[in-house]
């Protein structure tokens, strides 16, 4: 490919970009493909002879962009913002086409210097001290850009090292630096990233981890106690690092406490700020930022949240001494006639080249100043705060750490299991994508805005997914019922019987839980139960068996079992005329035919009118009594019915004053005319005739003929339709 090539695939290559990213909403953000695809498509050895340009543009949407995760799709919510712009796309554009080296000064001024300069505007753009700063002829401090944030943490940890063996020669020149360094501890939050732990696996020191408080936060009281103990035990602190937005919950670890130990004990104090460190060009966040001047080094990603796409870590030290101590190497092919008057960033860094990441940096700052990049960082927390509420909506999900700048941490109520259950699904379909991380034992998932396109309406597309894959996640879960001792229950519950624990199917369904009716065992309850129960149609089954089974029910007067309440029921549907027994709840017919005699119930002796029949109940009481109990119904053509609470004769001509007389408590019926008046009020035995005057109950009934309508099979009384 020539220049001329390179112009025209070039303007090809800037138009398929800007359609990716205009279309990037489209997209499947998370790709359907397993490890290994690529090397079923590509072939196993490289091409001997060229291939056309076009055979090979045409392999990127064919190869390439199945397997790609979008970072740029509104939906993508993982890890943190890896953000790009048409600006920074232009200065790497153009840095690539220069392609300098920047190891020295001499080896291309414009890159060091540009370098230095927008380091600068940086740093006063987030309020960091003039400690931090290049200044004209000095050699304090200054800032460089790195190519990550973990970078950095390991350059400022080895600086540290390298100070902390130093001041220990100072005082005693015999001792070795290994000795020295076999005897260093680091310090750092539980909640730091985790590069800090592998700064410390490549420095061989020690790294200590200090337990965060409820806010996630490492505190000044935790660091003092840790660094006290392990100077009791000979060892040598020498490094804090402390997080400003950590990646689990974006927390932030308190700098206005940690800042002055570290500076009190001359502990070298590094702040790792990589994702929230863009959101301190808005003066609104930079609460978090006090403590800064304790500081030694600090480090942030515009590569982030500032839409300068990666590499570009932005890093400061207030003694840049300490960088050219550890790092320094001076071979004659590297020097030059400036060397010591102007900055070598060799010596600042692992590497020794270095790209020119600062022209991107430089563009995207002059493209949209500091106001839209503000504008942008609050508009990504505002996107942010709009999820937040959405998950506070449903009650199903909890947020378990405070929501801070563009970060929402959320979980199902309930085991892990759920939530992890609840990720897994949704990365599977690729719609959204999001990452877990653990919180004091928590599983969580972190929803990051990371997109400059996303809208509101892509958070509320993202939340209608989450929220229906996490139904299809509970519905499918069926949670274990809780469990009660039987010995817990017959503590709350004295009356509490084995009963409730036993089936008598097919006698009786079940519908609610038996430990539930044997803890709250209350009329309320039931009469509850009842009024849900009336709403179903029962089908009446009579037996002798069920009918001997409610009469020994009625006589126990012991605690009544849901089993037996809806016995009660069914007794109480199956009631019908000349069928009711000076108990309560009437006998029925069949066992006056059948000539029932059981040990509380006598023969039936007929009147001599011909009208009535007198049942004769004995029960044995205390004191060996015998109580008589009559109830006198008629037998002629009459047919009585039970009527809300009393016996009408709905089949007979007036023929004078006709009562009837039925047995009832001497209490009465209570206020509910169901089987829950009676059901909760155990036999007693101590019954009394209660006269009921025919005329009054069906004058008080032919009143309301126009209102209510008669039902034979309940008898009662219902309003017509």
């Amino acid at each position: 490919m020539n220049l001329e090539d390179y112009r025209k695939h070039g303007k090809e290559m800037v138009d398929y970009i800007a359609d990716y990213l205009g279309d990037i909403r489209s997209r499947r953000v998370y790709p359907a493909v397993s490890p290994g695809y690529l090397r079923n498509v590509l072939p196993a050895s490289a091409p001997v002879d060229g291939e056309p340009w076009e055979d090979i543009f045409a392999d990127v949407e064919k190869c390439i962009m199945p397997g790609v995760t979008h970072w740029q799709s509104p939906h993508m919510h993982a890890y943190f913002p890896a953000l790009n712009s048409p600006a920074s796309l232009l200065g790497d554009m153009l840095a690539d086409a220069v392609n300098c080296l920047g190891f020295t000064w001499a080896s291309s001024p414009a890159c060091t210097e540009l370098e230095t300069i927008v380091m600068n505007w940086l740093g006063k753009m987030i309020g960091l001290p003039e400690d931090f700063l290049h200044r004209p002829g000095g050699s304090g401090g200054g800032g460089v850009i790195q190519t990550t944030a973990s970078e950095a943490t390991l350059v400022c940890l080895l600086a540290a090292r390298t100070r902390a063996i130093r001041d220990v020669q100072e005082n005693d020149p015999d001792c070795l630096a290994t000795e020295i360094n076999s005897r260093l501890v680091a310090y750092c939050s539980d909640q730091a990233h985790s590069s800090v732990e592998k700064a410390g696996l490549i420095g061989l020191v020690r790294m200590r981890y200090i337990e965060s408080d409820s806010e996630l936060s490492m505190r000044g009281d935790a660091l003092l106690e840790a660094l006290t103990r392990d100077r009791a035990e000979g060892l040598l602190p020498f490094f804090v690092c402390a997080t400003l937005g950590t990646t689990g919950a974006c927390s932030f670890d308190n700098l206005k406490e940690i800042g002055p130990i570290c500076q009190q004990n001359g502990l070298w104090l590094h702040v790792d700020a990589a994702y929230a460190g863009s959101a301190f060009i808005c003066p609104e966040f930079r609460g978090w930022l006090q403590g800064v001047e304790f500081t030694d080094s600090i480090a942030f990603n515009p590569s982030k949240w500032l839409m300068v796409h990666f590499d570009c870590t932005a890093m400061w030290v207030k003694n840049s001494q300490a960088l050219h101590r550890t790092f320094n190497v001076d071979p004659l092919y590297l020097k030059h006639e400036n060397s010591g008057l102007a900055i070598d960033y060799m010596h600042w860094q692992i590497p020794l080249s270095k790209r020119f990441r600062a022209l991107k940096l430089w563009f995207v700052i002059r493209n949209y100043g500091i106001t839209g990049l503000q504008k942008h960082i609050r508009e990504g927390v505002r996107l942010a705060q709009k999820f937040e509420a959405l998950v506070l909506a449903d009650a199903r999900f909890e947020i378990p750490a405070p929501r801070h700048l563009g970060m929402v941490v959320f979980r199902l109520r309930g085991e892990n299991t759920l939530t992890e259950r609840l990720l897994k699904k949704l990365n599977s379909r690729g719609r959204l994508h999001c990452v877990p991380a653990a919180l004091h034992g928590k599983y969580v998932i972190r929803f990051t805005v990371t997109s400059t396109n996303t809208t509101n309406e892509d958070i509320l597309k993202d939340w209608a997914e989450i929220r229906s894959t996490a139904s299809e996640i509970l519905d499918a879960t069926q949670l274990p019922r809780a469990r009660v001792p039987l010995a817990d229950t017959r503590q709350k519950n004295e009356n509490f019987g084995s009963s409730l624990l036993l089936a008598n199917s097919p006698m009786s369904p079940k519908i609610v839980n038996g430990s539930f009716a044997a803890i709250y065992d209350t009329a309320d309850v039931f009469e509850e139960c009842m009024k849900a129960f009336g709403k179903i149609h029962l089908e009446a089954k009579d037996s002798p068996a069920i009918r001997r089974r409610i009469r020994g029910i009625l006589m126990s007067g012991k605690q009544f079992s849901l089993d037996s309440r809806m016995d009660l029921v069914q007794g109480y549907v199956c009631s019908r005329p000349l069928s009711d027994s000076p108990s309560e709840l009437p006998l029925m017919k069949e066992d006056e035919d059948a000539g029932l005699c059981e040990s509380d119930v006598d023969t039936p002796d007929e009147s001599d009118n011909g009208k009535s029949i007198v049942y004769k109940n004995w029960e044995d009481s205390d004191s060996s009594e015998t109580i008589k109990r009559e109830s006198s119904v008629s037998k002629s053509g009459s047919s009585y019915i039970v009527a809300n609470g009393s016996f009408v004769n709905v089949g007979a001509d007036d023929n004078g004053d006709n009562t009837v007389t039925i047995a009832s408590a001497n209490v009465g019926f209570p206020r509910s005319e169901t089987i829950a008046a009676f059901g909760h009020r155990p036999y007693t035995g101590d019954l009394e005739p209660v006269r009921v005057a025919r005329k009054k109950s069906l004058k008080r009934n032919e009143e309301d003929n126009d209102k209510k309508e008669f039902c034979r099979k309940c008898g009662h009384y219902s309003k017509r339709q």
